[in-house]
């Protein structure tokens, strides 16, 4: 999830726009000029420069630790299969309070806060009266990431089967203003036990069996499948990091289980069946204490420093305030016993885990696989399987001045494992290399290896002494900053493009950017060649600044380097009436959008995009568009708002990017998946109305959604959903 400009949501008040990197690694316009610089002193002008920035035999050099700029070109990337073409005519931008899809299409609503699961709890009943305990068994809050995997008539994985699966969908929050309770969140400094305890559940993972009959994608309710993990559930922890003292708690001393995922933004899938849920914003329940850093040593406060949580912080949820009960006191990551084996002061260092889940084994036990990393995990994911070959996912660190990841596993994939579950994952997500990412200015970037002992991250290390693997994965940011990975705007989610492997990522929004000519203070970042556009757009008497309306960042590799990368732009989001330096994709009212968020490729080299904005809602609620993407390089060397130089795709035609739906009011459109016969999609509405007050007497809300969908007249509590789109004619989404 995206934080909108200007806008703070009551329950998600952890602020991912904050800056916690202090490191003086050099940003996009410090490695332009001097790059630039260096190629007019060698080249003799601007323009061969320019042509460097595109040039396939100059990418593959630049960004090393030395050789020549005229090295041989990198492999060329595979050729595409057949693009599909858009067949739907473009949604209009519109502010309407319900789903609204492109002609020829259906809207149904698969599942919905607080929905049961099985047989025995009661129906929604809208006036949150459902007990704490009934929401290991409903379906959770804050919809979000999904994937859908296929059910065998046997119960096992089957990627191919289209009619019958398992749909695993992330809550990532319980969202204000808390309409699972009966009249809001109940005021006072400490927490009502029985609210937070209801809160507990909701957020987290719900894994339930869907089927198609008749062309209806319905949820089986009472389905053996149907599953809630949340975040009091029992998880193991893995890899590297297992065992490591920094994961220490008064529920496990050896450091080798934790309780709970919160809130899971986006996520991953593997080649054998499993889920990825990703935990993000985990700092919107983990308090700490006045003083605490005296009784801390000088490397603990770093981290903490690093990973947001300073002394006296205390969380928008006040979680720990319910109750010595250690369902709530584990959320404060404070000194409170004699020893880390006698309180929870290592909570902080058991979220921010990449989580796997077996969604056919509904007594198994989820794994946090420490190989991949800690950070704010927006995503993991995953390149095409290739025998023979590592796994390669990709993973962003959704916060202003964050970084980019990948894994490489070190076990190459096997398609025998396919349906091996967690045995699967311990073979290949226990053991790897994780790297981050570099993006040179002249378009070429290279993948730099986090591991204890190389490019010293060990003990010298004078920001902090690495102690080993497991202090370097659980202290990934600070390891980043040794390296000098690249400073980016919170980068969000990520895809793969199922052919071509081309990886694509979305940058939602900064408008806390200043003029190149400026001195940026506290947070504040001037623009940069991957980042390039400052400008000022008032709105009636709100201003916008810096780069309110994101873009889309992407890149290619090759199979022979694992460490290098050519990057572009592929899309910058801006309104379709923008000045031309800010409009760089030349957008039209067929296909303008800001704050890009969600992405997917459907297997057939679709794109679809997502947003999750707050500069452009004046206009139009948020939506999501159908692409069909080029590749990188089809475009040239762009000169942004504010005068900065970048890369660019090629612009956006109607024929290439096109609205295919908008959501209600108030809302985030997140999360989505499709059925391998491309005739079912599935996508999320999160938090519709979120932005309104809401008067509990008079049922007055910003939105009734989903209530209204099928009946306008319907006003019932706003709630996150899962929808199901398909064809009227039963054929495939989108062409």
């Amino acid at each position: 999830m995206s934080m909108q400009p200007g806008v703070c949501p009551a329950a998600n008040e952890y602020d991912e726009d904050a800056i916690v990197n202090p490191s003086a690694n050099p940003t996009f316009d410090e490695i332009l000029a001097a790059r630039l610089s260096r190629r007019v002193a060698l080249k003799g002008g601007i323009s061969t420069t320019a042509a460097a920035l595109l040039g396939g035999s100059i990418l593959s050099a630049c960004g090393g630790d030395g050789g020549s700029d005229e090295a041989p070109a990198p492999a060329p990337a595979p050729a595409p299969a057949a693009a599909p073409k858009l067949g739907f005519t473009a949604v209009a931008k519109n502010k309407n309070d319900l789903v609204t899809v492109a002609e020829g299409y259906n809207v149904s609503i698969l599942h919905a806060l607080g929905d049961p699961m099985h047989y025995g709890d009661e129906s929604w009943k809208d006036n949150g009266t459902e007990t704490a305990d009934s929401y290991n068994r409903r379906i959770g809050d804050g919809h979000d990431g999904m994937y859908y995997f296929g059910l065998s008539d046997a119960g096992a994985y089957q990627s191919d089967r289209s009619d019958r699966g398992l749909l695993a969908v992330n809550h990532e929050y319980v969202v204000a203003p808390y309409v699972l309770h009966a009249a809001g969140r109940s005021a006072g400094a400490a927490r009502n036990a029985a609210e937070v305890e209801k809160e507990i559940y909701a957020h987290g993972v719900s894994i339930v069996e869907v089927k198609r009959t008749a062309g209806v994608m319905a949820m089986v309710r009472g389905s053996s499948f149907n599953r809630r993990v949340t975040s009091a559930t029992t998880m193991d922890i893995t890899g590297p990091a297992r065992s490591n003292a920094l994961l220490t708690t008064k529920f496990n001393a050896a450091g080798q289980q934790t309780r709970g995922t919160n809130n899971n933004c986006a996520n991953g899938y593997t080649p054998w069946g499993t889920y990825l849920t990703c935990e993000e914003n985990y700092l919107n329940v983990i308090s700490r204490a006045a003083g605490d850093d005296a009784l801390r040593s000088a490397k603990e406060v770093v981290s903490l420093a690093r990973y947001g949580l300073p002394q006296n912080r205390k969380s928008p949820y006040l979680w720990e305030t319910a109750g010595a009960d250690d369902l709530y006191a584990r959320w404060n990551s404070s000194v409170t016993g004699a020893t880390a084996a006698d309180d929870y002061r290592n909570t902080i260092n058991t979220f921010g885990w990449v989580v796997e889940i077996d969604p056919f084994a509904p007594s198994s036990v989820p794994a946090k696989r420490s190989a991949l990393g800690r950070f704010n995990h927006e995503g993991a994911w995953p390149a095409p399987a290739v025998v023979g070959q590592p796994i390669v996912i990709y993973m962003g660190d959704d916060s202003r001045n964050e970084y980019i990841y990948k894994f490489v596993s070190k076990a190459v994939w096997d398609a025998a494992d396919v349906g091996k579950g967690m045995a699967a994952g311990a073979k290949y997500l226990d053991e790897g290399t994780v790297y981050v990412a570099r993006f040179n200015a002249d378009g070429s970037g290279d993948w730099l290896e986090l591991t204890y002992g190389k490019n010293g991250l060990d003990a010298t290390n004078a920001a902090y002494a690495f102690a080993d693997q497991g202090d370097v994965l659980i202290n990934a940011r600070l390891a980043g900053d040794k390296l000098g990975a690249t400073k980016m705007d919170r980068p969000e989610w990520g895809a793969v493009h199922p052919t071509t492997r081309e990886v694509y990522m979305t940058l939602t929004n900064n408008s806390n950017r200043v003029a190149t000519t400026a001195t940026p203070t506290g947070s504040q970042l001037k623009p940069d060649a991957a980042n390039p556009r400052y400008y000022e757009d008032l709105k009636g008497t709100t201003s916008q600044k810096g780069n309110p309306n994101g873009h889309i960042i992407r890149w290619r590799e090759t199979t022979t380097d694992v460490t290098k990368l050519t990057w572009d732009i592929y899309l910058f989001g801006a309104q379709a009436d923008a000045a031309s330096d800010v409009n760089l994709s030349g957008l039209s009212d067929v296909n303008d959008f800001s704050s890009p968020d969600g992405l997917y490729f459907d297997k057939r080299g679709m794109l679809w995009i997502q947003t999750d904005d707050g500069a452009y809602t004046d206009i139009t609620n948020c939506m999501m568009l159908a692409a069909v993407p080029g590749k990188v390089g089809d475009g040239g060397v762009a000169v942004a708002a504010g005068g900065t130089s970048t890369i660019k795709g090629a612009n956006a035609t109607a024929d290439s990017v096109r609205r295919f739906l908008v959501g209600p009011k108030e809302c985030e459109i997140t999360g989505i998946a499709m059925t391998p016969d491309n005739k079912t999609l599935f996508f999320n509405v999160q938090h519709p109305g979120e932005e309104t007050t809401p008067d509990w007497a008079a049922i007055t809300f910003g939105s009734y959604w989903p209530a209204n969908q099928a009946d306008a007249t319907v006003k019932k509590r706003p709630r996150s959903a899962t929808v199901v789109i398909t064809k009227k004619d039963g054929g495939d989404i989108g062409i």
